[in-house]
């Protein structure tokens, strides 16, 4: 009897033994699909920082092409108010002079 007690144990505890493989099996499963869907993840996140970097490049090109027709402007409209100035000027004295 007692043989038969301890023969029992141990299947049973090989039985249990045997379930936590399997479980351990299963959550390893689940770590290599979460492992493959972090992947893809960081793989779209990739993506998507390359795709910003481009547009970030292409706002600023388009920036500094904005900058520079209105330093443009600004020097050309600088010109004619110094022009028009000068001509007031010149208009004055010619009035005031006798």
């Amino acid at each position: 009897m007692p043989g038969q007690d301890l023969a029992e144990r141990v299947a049973y505890l090989e039985g249990k033994v045997e379930e936590h493989s399997k479980a351990w099996d299963v959550v390893r499963e689940e770590l290599r699909n979460i492992h493959s869907r972090i992947d893809a993840v960081n793989n779209r996140i990739d993506s998507l920082n390359e795709r910003i970097n481009h547009m970030n490049d292409v706002l600023n090109e388009r920036i500094d092409n904005l900058d520079r027709k209105f330093s443009r402007y600004f020097l050309g409209i600088f010109g004619i108010q110094i022009t028009i100035l000068l001509s007031i000027i010149a208009s004055l004295l010619h009035l005031t002079s006798p």
